[in-house]
């Protein structure tokens, strides 16, 4: 839906908007108390804001570039390698390669050789791994939404100056604005109202299982409403990404779960 009218206002603008909308349904919803805060969970939640603000900022700017799929894609390697982060074990290097495979695939493609593009998807996935790292802990220092709506707030007005003022153009329509309403409802209010919650309640590898879902489901859907088609090579690297991010959460799990085990063992000699 925003990529529809990115000739009329400027990514940037319009990904800032959505963002701002999303902020004020949650500031009214959640009505969170500001009063009573320490240092630390401020600082969690500009944290969150500000990578929740810059991943989308930095995508929208890539879609305009590249298509919607190729970018969701690319982004993807920001989660992928946080959940490879540390990783001793020989396994964790199969999916790095896999990972390697479709970022390279997509990069030898004329269709998304857009090399800024994929540089911005890339940051995206950056601040994607920063969001993921924090929404954790902003869900255990603030009740309800009521972080998600400090943060977003936050984030908002402290990049809301870089974003007007390096925008390279307009501010759209009353009929741009209406559509950024639809959009700040159905992908940042329903899903960052409900990842957060979800998040106290299934483990981070279920929920990044779930997320790396992500690339395909964007794909599907630039197809189905915008008409973008993928060959099957930009579907086989996207394929690549998601199996090494499945491994990759998979092979996590089953080494937290020994090390669970050898630690009880411990405890019990």
């Amino acid at each position: 839906m925003a990529k529809g009218v990115f000739d009329t206002a400027s990514p940037g603008v319009l990904a800032l908007t959505r963002v701002a909308l999303a902020s004020v349904v949650f500031l009214a919803i959640a009505r969170p108390r500001f009063t009573g805060r320490s240092a630390r969970d401020w600082l969690v939640a500009l944290g969150y804001g500000v990578c929740l603000v810059g991943m989308n900022v930095a995508i929208y700017y890539s879609f305009a570039r590249i298509p919607i799929g190729v970018a969701v894609t690319v982004e993807f390697i920001g989660p992928l390698a946080l959940a490879v982060l540390g990783s001793r074990r020989p396994v964790d290097l199969v999916w790095v390669g896999f990972a390697a495979a479709g970022v390279l695939l997509l990069g030898a493609l004329p269709s998304s050789a857009d090399l800024l593009g994929l540089l911005l998807a890339l940051v995206a996935g950056a601040f994607w791994a920063g969001y993921i790292v924090l929404a954790g802990p902003l869900g255990r220092r603030w009740e309800g939404i009521s972080g998600v709506a400090a943060g977003s707030m936050l984030g908002t007005l402290l990049l809301a100056a870089p974003v007007l003022l390096t925008a390279d153009g307009g501010i759209g329509t009353p009929g741009v604005w209406l559509t950024m309403a639809a959009v700040a409802l159905l992908s940042s209010v329903v899903p960052y109202g409900l990842e957060v919650p979800a998040r106290r309640s299934i483990t981070a590898s279920t929920f990044g299982i779930l997320m790396s879902l992500e690339p395909a489901a964007a794909a599907l859907f630039a197809w189905m409403v915008l008409g973008e088609r993928l060959g099957w090579v930009e579907w086989l690297a996207m394929a690549c990404v998601i199996v090494a991010s499945v491994g990759a959460i998979r092979t996590a799990r089953r080494r937290n779960g020994q090390e669970t085990i050898r630690h009880a063992r411990a405890e019990g000699a």
